[in-house]
């Protein structure tokens, strides 16, 4: 072989492809460093593992890509085109997945700002349930007759999010009715004696026991006892039947939407 060819093409290749493959090595060393350093320090300002580990794999894919095109242009490869492609072809698949995308950006403003977390009972998008997952992009709920239902996050950041797990304790608003014909103070020492009788009801915030309204059938009372955020459901429905097996017993009616129609007839001439 001509010593001239050698030194002239074989030789510069050479070291042009050791060079290419040294760039490509040590990068991809100083890649996984760098990323390895960012998930260390992401995980000190307490973000969620999910969170972490998704910008970990975008750095990666961001400074692997780097390298690759320094190893490419270290072998004269023309890399500005590529990088044009690179973008042409991510603005693409931006605009396909723009739907993704809004999910995406909306899951991560979840997990940042925590307006819920898994096993709080929440009502978001129209539906009630146990939060039992959140990923980037959607979160799965398990609602109360234990149907699971994935819900993208787009539509849960962009409504309003009710978190019923959010405090300790809880109002139970109820509303019971008796008839017009009816003990009024009788009635309201029964609902008194049924609320302060259950253990689980709160003393302080102290429950109210009020007439609230004097509708067409009934003299209405509200009962909002308090009660810690696990016994909510438990409080409403023993108050709701202890309520009508007392009424019944003292002969305090609960009426029921009525008309009472009076005729009357006129003498003629």
């Amino acid at each position: 072989m001509d010593m001239s060819f050698v030194e002239v093409y074989v030789l510069p290749w050479a070291i042009n492809i050791a060079l290419a493959a040294a760039i490509f090595i040590v990068g991809r060393i100083i890649a996984k460093f760098l990323v390895n350093m960012l998930g260390k320090v992401l995980r000190k300002g307490n973000m969620e593992e999910i969170l972490v580990n998704f910008i970990s794999s975008i750095a990666n894919m961001l400074l692997l890509l780097v390298v690759i095109v320094a190893s490419l242009d270290q072998l004269g490869v023309d890399t500005t085109s590529m990088i044009a492609l690179v973008g042409a072809a991510g603005l693409a698949i931006g605009l396909a997945l723009q739907g993704s995308l809004q999910n995406f950006a909306a899951g991560v403003m979840l997990i940042v700002f925590r307006p819920f977390k898994e096993g709080d009972f929440i009502e978001a998008a129209g539906v009630n349930g146990v939060v039992e997952h959140i990923s980037i992009f959607n979160t799965i709920m398990r609602t109360g007759d234990n149907k699971e239902v994935i819900v993208p996050n787009g539509n849960i950041y962009s409504g309003v999010i009710v978190n019923f797990s959010a405090r300790d304790t809880r109002r139970v608003d109820m509303v019971f009715g008796i008839g017009y014909d009816d003990d009024l103070k009788k009635a309201k020492a029964l609902l008194e004696e049924i609320v302060t009788s259950d253990e689980r009801v709160l003393k302080d915030p102290a429950p109210v026991i009020a007439v609230s309204e004097l509708a067409d059938s009934s003299v209405n009372f509200v009962v909002r006892p308090w009660v810690n955020s696990a016994d909510y459901w438990g409080v409403m429905f023993d108050t709701t039947e202890n309520v009508k097996l007392r009424f019944d017993q003292e002969g305090i009616s609960i009426p029921y939407p009525q008309m009472d129609v009076h005729q009357y007839k006129q003498d003629s001439e």
